[in-house]
């Protein structure tokens, strides 16, 4: 594994809360996330319901939903998340507005596509690469985690994914919150090792949708969103990513179903477009994110 980058972000003009944090839902797979003094903003996709994106060799899918927030109207984001280059994760229109000096954190392969479109910043991670961002006293640990987009020969037609494990510490280096974002991948073996080299994990998000492209599964569907809860054991998982595209075709209800089936209803919580999951530090690191 390289050595590990570190990048240190300007302070800004406010208190760095540590025992609290919040997740905003704004559709698919955007989310934005605040804590630590740190705001993240995953796969921006803000068009609107009827606009069409295109997914490659000929497949086109129709926006269904429209998202809870417009991008000009959201806090500046300190970076991006981003896991892979796909019109429905990174839109025509946040190509041309968003700023182009902004970090973005990606595939190898993704941020040769987003250089060629003038962006300046970006930062690709190969599989277990990490990156740290620095505010203050707190840090921010990006690793890059295995994702496989499609099946079989369809594999190579499909661009390269990443999940990621996101690790908020506090100025000793603990571990605040960790939490991990599966990216548009499938359920394969390699998603194995990531509980191997990280367990306790907080949060979970977790694409659905069941999308499929010419008639093959490329994002996780029910069932296989149930597996993935099971293998990465976090204490409470979100779906996201579903329902949002004519490509989806595993409904958000069919999750539900294997959820009750598996006995998981405990471990799962449902944010629709537009809600905030606020979040805390678990008790038995309460006094980490006082010190």
């Amino acid at each position: 594994m390289d050595d590990i980058q570190s990048i240190s972000l300007s302070r800004k003009n406010e208190p760095i809360e540590l025992e609290h944090g919040s997740l905003f839902f704004i559709g698919t797979a955007t989310v934005l996330l605040k804590y630590a003094g740190f705001t993240i903003l995953t796969d921006p996709n803000f068009l609107h319901q009827g606009d069409r994106v295109h997914l490659g060799y000929g497949a086109r899918a129709r926006r269904l939903t429209n998202p809870a927030a417009e991008l000009e109207n959201l806090p500046p984001p300190d970076l991006i998340l981003l896991s892979h280059l796909h019109e429905d994760h990174f839109d025509r229109l946040v190509a041309r507005n968003l700023q182009k000096t902004i970090p973005i954190v990606t595939t190898p392969k993704a941020a040769e596509g987003l250089s060629k479109m003038g962006f300046q910043v970006t930062h690709p991670l190969k599989t277990w690469q990490t990156l740290n961002f620095e505010r203050g006293n707190s840090t921010l640990s990006v690793s890059s985690m295995p994702g496989r987009h499609a099946p079989g020969r369809l594999a190579p037609l499909l661009p390269e994914v990443m999940g990621s494990m996101l690790e908020f510490k506090n100025a000793a280096g603990d571990v605040l919150i960790r939490l991990y974002i599966s990216g548009d991948t499938l359920y394969y073996d390699q998603l194995k090792d990531i509980p191997w080299h990280y367990h306790d994990i907080d949060l979970a998000l977790i694409h659905l949708g069941g999308t499929r492209i010419f008639g093959l599964l490329v994002t996780m569907d029910a069932r296989q969103g149930v597996e993935i809860i099971k293998l990465i054991n976090p204490r409470k998982a979100i779906p996201i990513h579903y329902n949002d595209y004519t490509a989806f075709k595993s409904p958000l209800a069919d999750f539900q179903c294997a959820v009750v089936d598996k006995g998981l209803q405990d471990r799962v919580h449902y944010l629709y477009h537009g809600d905030t999951y606020t979040f805390e530090v678990p008790s038995s690191r309460r006094q980490l994110a006082k010190a």
